[in-house]
């Protein structure tokens, strides 16, 4: 019973570690983080596609930003679809050291979980004095799309269409990542409505549109512009990456897409091709909220 029981310690002893994560590259090949920080520091722009409530995305997240900064210092620059760009002066007075941490949330629209995800991010770049980019089209406006298409846009002030992509904006509804959208909103149960459908896409495009445009406009030559955002906004070279192109077709583009899987060392091909490089997490991954 002894020589048992020490044989089954013994099978214990010798159990593989259980990783938190493994990346693979497009083709589901197994990937070192050193190759995605060396591709990164390479790209004019970087898109982290992230899970919103998943640790180990908000971890990588910041070790990624400041390896970068090691390896580009000033030269990166960092963006965020969690702010919205009528917030820009808020998230720049508190990056520049010009308000404090109890007056930021109260200038600016925050997250609810921005205090344990997203704050170690904004703080790294006010330690580091880099710039920090709020991306996004203020949420009312997206919520106005969705409801009544972009002629919702048309009595927006002058001023504040300064916050949103340059009007008129394309849409390509066949881009599979909108179509699926519009297949979500067809097999909902309750009756279509084709046009409730493709305004539904149209707001998550003017989202997209939006933060390509903010991008392009804060980039420089010769820098990194590492972007956190949503992994929909970016997966399958689609969302802000296809804008992105239609501008500036030459741009060197990484995206790192984020998968809840049910065994890390087993890699599901329906998320190959899905992004440069897919970080797979375990799916019983403790959440943030």
């Amino acid at each position: 019973m002894k020589y048992l029981l020490l044989l089954v310690l013994g099978c214990f002893a010798f159990t593989s570690d259980k990783p938190a994560y493994r990346f693979y590259s497009q083709k589901l090949k197994t990937v070192q983080y050193q190759k995605v920080l060396k591709e990164a520091a390479e790209a004019d722009v970087v898109f982290f596609g992230e899970l919103h409530n998943n640790p180990i995305c908000h971890w990588l997240e910041l070790q990624l930003t400041k390896d970068l900064y090691e390896a580009k210092k000033e030269q990166l620059i960092l963006g965020a679809e969690m702010f919205e760009a009528d917030n820009q002066t808020a998230l720049s007075d508190y990056v520049s050291g010009k308000t404090t941490d109890k007056e930021f949330p109260k200038q600016a629209r925050l997250w609810n979980n921005y205090k344990t995800d997203y704050r170690p991010l904004v703080d790294f770049a006010r330690e580091h004095k880099l710039s920090m980019i709020a991306t996004n089209v203020p949420r009312r406006y997206a919520s106005a799309v969705s409801r009544q298409g972009f002629a919702s846009l048309d009595t927006v002030p002058a001023a504040q269409k300064a916050w949103i992509a340059p009007l008129p904006i394309t849409v390509d509804l066949t881009l599979p990542g909108y179509k699926a959208m519009l297949d979500m909103m067809h097999g909902s149960g309750s009756k279509p409505d084709p046009e409730q459908g493709a305004n539904f896409a149209r707001a998550q495009a003017i989202k997209d549109a939006t933060m390509a445009h903010f991008i392009l406009q804060n980039r420089k030559p010769g820098t990194t512009f590492l972007h956190y955002n949503g992994s929909y906004h970016s997966n399958n070279f689609e969302g802000i990456s296809w804008y992105l192109r239609q501008k500036q077709p030459d741009l060197k583009i990484v995206t790192i897409a984020s998968v809840e899987v049910p065994d890390v060392e087993k890699p599901d091909k329906a998320n190959q091709n899905l992004a440069h490089f897919i970080l797979h997490i375990p799916a019983d991954m403790t959440k943030t909220y």
